[in-house]
């Protein structure tokens, strides 16, 4: 049998016909296969709702005043049963879920960007604040928690004593 480089140059040499014929076999998948694929991988909104089941970040503004430390958050759409805060030592924990209202039919999204399922947050007190004494309202869908600071005397003058 001629070699690659020989029939290159073109020099002829007789080939046996003896030859077995090996079958070729397709290196790459068809097309169709692989877009049969792609449709099976692709969720609909019930999976995607499953996949997306870990709880979202609640969204908050941090801030004192003189007297207290202040967190507000935009929870509408949340019933006042449905919400969880606790403080433990300088954190505050805020849990909820917020319920999608229920349709029967399947919808065709243009735009899914509020965020239905359970929610937390957690925050780290930047000041000292009184848990003992903390407040939490809600009005007109925002959720305000007010902490009272604790001031301690940062500068004392110390006497000698004889």
């Amino acid at each position: 049998m001629a070699s690659f480089f020989e029939k290159l140059k073109g020099t002829k040499q007789e080939v046996s016909v003896e030859e077995e014929s090996v079958e070729e076999k397709p290196i790459i998948e068809k097309p169709k296969a692989r877009i049969k694929k792609a449709e099976k991988a692709k969720p609909n909104n019930q999976e995607r709702k499953e996949l997306f089941e870990a709880e979202g970040q609640l969204a908050i503004d941090l801030y004192q005043t003189d007297s207290e430390v202040v967190i507000q958050a935009p929870i509408a759409g949340v019933k006042k049963e449905d919400l969880d805060i606790m403080i433990e030592n300088d954190v505050i924990v805020i849990k909820g879920k917020r319920e999608e209202p229920e349709e029967t039919e399947e919808k065709n999204y243009f735009y899914q960007e509020c965020y239905w399922g359970p929610f937390s947050r957690q925050v780290i007190m930047p000041v000292e604040g009184d848990p003992s004494r903390a407040e939490a309202t809600m009005k007109n869908g925002i959720l305000t928690i007010r902490i009272p600071r604790i001031e301690r005397e940062k500068k004392r003058k110390l006497e000698i004593k004889e």
